[in-house]
């Protein structure tokens, strides 16, 4: 394997989108399990990995502001040099589908300064600047259609946990148009516990079955159970956090105050907004 050229190799952005509330040690290791198992095929160097945090209108139950989990993320990856934050997706007034965050970063790749608009996260068939493109609308640019030397553009794809991949089955949550161009145009990263049901969803699913070679299922063998949702129950309980987020971040939320049984009532009652804009859409 170390006779490989690595210029051979596919570059690889690994895309992290969800709520980050807070982020924690969880969040950061799905980063490391990811990029280890791609090196370790030998085909693939993971040249950035980028936390994205959904925006405040996604409604969330819980959910604090977009400001405070943007910098908690920043905190958290400030010692990396792979993991940086990108606060796009946060600072957008409307939530966005996790697609067009993918289409933004692919954009970003294909030319280094887009202006933050929506502009950018047009489907991957739009040609970057001097870069043609197949017209094909379903065909992104592969490898092995240029010649071996060239590097291509890195290939964007969505890091999550299993319990992602598996909200793909609850109705109205994504469009299956959505999931069809996240797997065949990007690729998804599913990071799951040994002898998780993972396999069995992308088998009962026909699209995720049809691109089952885009999707790479990382098994994580040291299992870590921490979530944001129990980070935020023990604090609301007067209960340590510590070693299960970084310091940086345990302090800030001290410093903060920032989780209570106020905020977890947060949108209470309120329809998540993909909930709420997919149902609108399928009665027009």
């Amino acid at each position: 394997m170390a006779m490989e050229d690595p210029d051979k190799k596919t570059e690889v952005v690994l895309l992290a989108c969800g709520s980050f509330n807070p982020i924690t040690n969880m969040h950061l290791r799905l980063f490391e399990l990811a990029k280890d198992y791609f090196h370790e095929t030998g085909k693939y160097k993971v040249i950035k990995g980028i936390i994205s945090p959904v925006g405040d209108a996604y409604k969330k139950k819980g959910l604090i502001s977009a400001n405070h989990r943007v910098t908690m993320a920043k905190l958290a990856t400030k010692n990396s040099d792979w993991v940086e934050v990108d606060d796009w997706e946060s600072s957008q007034s409307e939530w966005l589908e996790t697609l067009k965050v993918l289409r933004y970063h692919h954009q970003k790749l294909l030319s280094p300064d887009p202006t933050n608009s929506l502009q950018n996260a047009i489907p991957l068939t739009k040609p970057g600047r001097k870069r043609k493109q197949e017209p094909n609308r379903h065909d992104p640019v592969k490898k092995k259609n240029q010649s071996p030397d060239t590097k291509s553009v890195p290939q964007v794809k969505l890091l999550c946990g299993s319990d992602m991949l598996e909200s793909f089955g609850i109705p109205n949550l994504w469009k299956s148009e959505d999931i069809t161009e996240i797997v065949q145009n990007h690729g998804l990263v599913c990071i799951s516990r040994a002898g998780n049901s993972v396999q069995k969803f992308i088998y009962e699913s026909d699209i995720l079955w049809r691109h089952k070679n885009n999707i790479h299922l990382v098994e994580e063998w040291i299992t870590n159970d921490i979530s944001s949702t129990k980070i935020r129950r023990a604090l609301r309980r007067g209960q340590s956090i510590r070693y299960l987020v970084p310091d940086v971040v345990q302090a800030y939320i001290e410093k903060n105050n920032l989780y209570s049984p106020e905020s977890e009532d947060r949108n209470a009652g309120v329809v998540l907004a993909p909930l709420q804009k997919h149902a609108s859409d399928s009665k027009n």
